[in-house]
């Protein structure tokens, strides 16, 4: 990669890391089910007259809404209101790797190899670490709501790859249409309407700022730049910067929210980002490409350049990280 393309890839890697910082300042400023709302909302509604329709049917875009952006952010956003870090939040949501090759195995009949299973099986020894140490530190059932939330992520990933949209930032903006009024639905239902309406009377400039950051940098700019570099690299080239997510991750929430990391949790980390890439390079090695880490389809095999006999028909479908 050009040294511009590499340093957009650790600033993406970068946003998506401080993002969950973000969401934990958030947190003191909505309910979360309203929060996960607003953050699509905002994403959505200046972008899509500016973002032509992904080339899918509605049919997949309203379903992996419903999945990735209800279900998985729903839970996250409930698991770190409930205690959740957010340094071990970014960590611990990397196991959707795992979950999206369980997931490919079951539904599409993908086999994963003897590499990949190893990488597979260091990373879930990652997770169980961090459970020991999240419950002998903190509340279990925000780490197990965000657990939860990997597994929707890897459903989502499946779902994404069936789709195959040919564009991340489109594909982004048109699935984040899906989750507002769910979303509202349920803050409605579990948050109530007093708590939705004391959020929203005092709103301040911190509140708006991390509406911005959530919605227009860590989604709309993020997407668009990791869209940008996926165009004009192979999977296998980009995809691997999004284990820096986790590193982001726990160091600026132990830089910014002062959280503690404890010995196990950095044993937690390198079983866990190791294992993930373990399982990666076992991918890469197979010829299939690696999968993105912090969230996407697994990518197809790389495409031949443009012109090129054999060049395959349609639009080629590309890894949809987030964070």
């Amino acid at each position: 990669m050009r040294p511009l393309h590499t340093f957009l890839a650790v600033l993406v890697a970068l946003v998506w890391g401080v993002n969950f910082v973000v969401i934990e300042v958030g947190l003191d400023h909505f309910p979360p089910l309203l929060f996960s709302a607003l953050r699509f909302l905002a994403a959505a509604l200046p972008a899509v007259f500016f973002v032509r329709r992904p080339r899918v049917a509605l049919g997949w875009v309203v379903l992996v809404g419903l999945v990735l952006g209800v279900a998985k952010f729903g839970l996250v956003f409930l698991g770190m209101d409930l205690g959740m870090p957010a340094g071990l939040a970014s960590l611990v949501l990397q196991v959707q790797a795992v979950f999206t090759a369980v997931i490919a195995a079951v539904l599409l009949g993908e086999r994963p190899g003897p590499v990949r299973c190893a990488g597979m099986a260091v990373a879930l020894g990652g997770i169980g670490v961090a459970a020991y140490d999240q419950g002998a530190t903190g509340p279990v059932a925000g780490f197990v709501l965000v657990v939860a939330a990997a597994v929707f992520w890897g459903l989502s990933n499946v779902l994404t790859r069936k789709a195959a949209p040919p564009d991340a930032l489109s594909w982004m903006v048109w699935v984040s249409l899906v989750p507002p009024l769910p979303m509202f639905a349920l803050s409605l239902l579990v948050e109530g309407p007093e708590a939705g309406l004391a959020a929203l009377r005092g709103l301040d400039p911190a509140g708006v700022g991390v509406i911005v950051y959530v919605a227009w940098i860590s989604t709309l700019f993020a997407f668009g730049v990791w869209g940008f570099l996926l165009r004009h690299y192979d999977a296998s080239t980009v995809a691997p910067f999004s284990l820096l997510v986790p590193v982001f991750g726990m160091s600026s929430a132990a830089l910014l929210l002062g959280e503690r990391v404890t010995p196990l949790s950095l044993v937690a980390a390198v079983l866990l980002v190791g294992g993930v890439a373990l399982a990666s390079l076992g991918r890469r090695g197979a010829g299939r490409g690696v999968p993105p880490v912090p969230g996407a389809a697994a990518p197809p095999a790389p495409a031949p350049a443009p012109g090129a006999k054999g060049e395959p028909d349609g639009p080629r479908p590309v890894p949809v990280p987030g964070a």
